[in-house]
């Protein structure tokens, strides 16, 4: 087993409060898109850049715009869980992990059978009436066209944090939490630059911190352990 592997199982096998936060590089290997990779939407040409057309000025003075943009590059119905959904819920199952703190907005950790899943952007699954509060899933938004409306006439949107648009506080207090009471905390598909969500990883108070990213990530959190590669990949060999 190679020495990076091995260590980590070592440190997961000692751990029974891990936590776990990761970012778009977990769905990845789902074959969900990410940002900033070399293949990620950054890279890619649309008439804005993608921040642009996932924030919320935008969804409110481009509206059908927006929901072109959205079906096309954000919803991932198809989409399964990977190596790394399905060792989290495991661990989870065995008492171990104790919270997901994801940005991902695609639902695949609850599709695995995690529960203690804590959505800091939201999730494409959940949809709601801005007049009138009604719940919409999926299905309501994949098969519109142009601005999805509800039977009241107010527009469906996304349960999704836009740019521009501030966290949940309630979610981030228990994230907060969960990361300081965690006797290790796994960072794992993430470059950790979206902020204020990146910054939670600086409360863990414990000396089992372990980074999992294709890339460069988290260089100046003097982590325990840093592997660079697919996190689905390492995570299966435990």
């Amino acid at each position: 087993m190679e020495e990076s592997i091995r260590k980590l199982k070592e440190l997961t096998d000692s751990s029974h409060n891990i936590v776990f936060f990761g970012g778009a590089g977990v769905s990845t290997e789902s074959g969900i898109k990410d940002f900033r990779s070399v293949d990620g939407l950054y890279q890619q040409k649309f008439a804005y850049p993608p921040e642009t057309m996932l924030s919320h000025t935008f969804y409110l003075q481009h509206t059908e715009e927006f929901f072109d943009f959205y079906r096309a590059k954000m919803l991932a119905p198809d989409a399964q869980p990977n190596a790394a959904h399905k060792k989290l819920a495991q661990w989870e199952q065995e008492g171990k992990l104790k919270a997901v703190i994801t940005q991902n907005i695609d639902g695949l950790h609850q599709k695995a059978g995690s529960r203690e899943v804590l959505e800091l952007h939201g999730s494409t699954l959940r949809n709601y009436c801005q007049r009138c509060g009604k719940f919409y899933d999926l299905n309501r938004i994949l098969h519109s066209r142009g601005i999805p409306r509800c039977s009241c006439g107010g527009t469906i949107k996304p349960d999704v944090v836009l740019y521009e648009e501030g966290l949940d506080e309630d979610i981030m207090d228990r994230a907060l939490r969960y990361i300081r009471q965690a006797d290790m905390l796994i960072i794992g598909g993430t470059s950790l630059v979206v902020y204020p969500a990146a910054g939670l990883v600086r409360y863990y108070q414990g000396n089992k911190l372990v980074v999992i990213n294709k890339g460069p990530a988290g260089r100046d959190l003097h982590a325990d352990l840093v592997i660079d590669g697919p996190i689905g990949q390492v995570l299966s060999q435990l």
